[in-house]
């Protein structure tokens, strides 16, 4: 063989060496979801959004809750019988309000138990998949978030305070128009929180905390911690199984254009004990 085969065959190698190790990529996520299948004895549904610093052409792409992600939930939940537990693992910085709903209305109304693993986060639209949850299961630091509408780049509520606390006459159509949506966007998210969370909460309860979370009493990026989200009256358990921590590494952070800032060793450490003589 020649110098120049061994060059073509290197550059063979390279090009489909992605693809060979992102077909093993996926068959150890069907081994581990076909795992945890069996041993829950429930259908496992992963919303995870991996992709937040990927760049196409220099320029940032983000993956967020959309219609495609909620046609595939509801597909797998209508291919599941009723009696059978549903199992949501969420990993997402939320999306669009009408596919977190929907994926939401068909967790409320699974007749069988339904658990939701929040390894890391689970915000904004991630957070109302939650609420629609028999139990949702956290990390100690894992968070969860506000619900408040955002409408562009302004939350609906600070619209809404423009126009109450700035003159009409100073106010452009505009800024009017998208405060009269915000009021109806809150009222909207406001409803549909307070129903979803009728499945473990009192009417009354569902309807304070459905309006804490979508008022917008704090930032839409506020850290919702297992230990707030139990003083708030949610469902929450910090028994992550260690099974759903593993099964996250399988959807793994897309390679940066400038490299990442941690570093480690993949293994677990425990403090070994002294060995000790006579």
């Amino acid at each position: 063989m020649s110098f120049g085969d061994l060059i073509w065959l290197f550059f063979i190698f390279s090009a489909i060496q992605p693809m060979l190790q992102q077909k093993m990529l996926e068959a150890m996520r069907v081994r581990k979801i076909s795992q945890l299948e069996r041993e829950r004895k429930s259908r496992v549904i992963l919303l995870v959004h991996r992709q937040e610093t990927m760049r196409f052409l220099g320029f940032p792409v983000a993956r967020y809750i959309d219609i495609n992600d909620s046609e595939e939930v509801l597909r797998a939940i209508q291919m599941t019988d009723a009696d059978v537990p549903l199992d949501l693992i969420l990993h997402t910085p939320g999306g669009l309000v009408l596919a977190a709903l929907q994926i939401a209305k068909a967790v409320r109304e699974h007749k069988a138990r339904v658990t939701v693993f929040v390894p890391h986060y689970a915000m904004s639209g991630g957070t109302l998949i939650a609420l629609a949850a028999d139990e949702i299961i956290m990390c100690e630091h894992s968070v969860l978030g506000p619900i408040d509408p955002q409408l562009g780049e302004s939350p609906a509520a600070s619209l809404i305070k423009v126009v109450e606390q700035k003159p009409i006459a100073k106010i452009d159509d505009k800024t009017l128009i998208m405060a009269d949506v915000g009021r109806k966007a809150i009222t909207q998210v406001k409803q549909a929180a307070s129903e979803l969370l009728t499945r473990h909460l009192s009417a009354e309860q569902a309807t304070a905390l459905a309006e804490k979370l979508s008022a917008g009493i704090w930032t839409h990026d506020y850290p919702i911690w297992a230990s707030t989200g139990k003083s708030l009256g949610l469902p929450v358990s910090t028994k992550m199984p260690n099974d759903v921590l593993q099964l996250l590494t399988l959807y793994p952070q897309p390679v940066r254009m400038q490299g990442g800032g941690v570093e480690y060793l993949p293994v677990e450490r425990r403090n070994q004990p002294e060995s000790r003589f006579g």
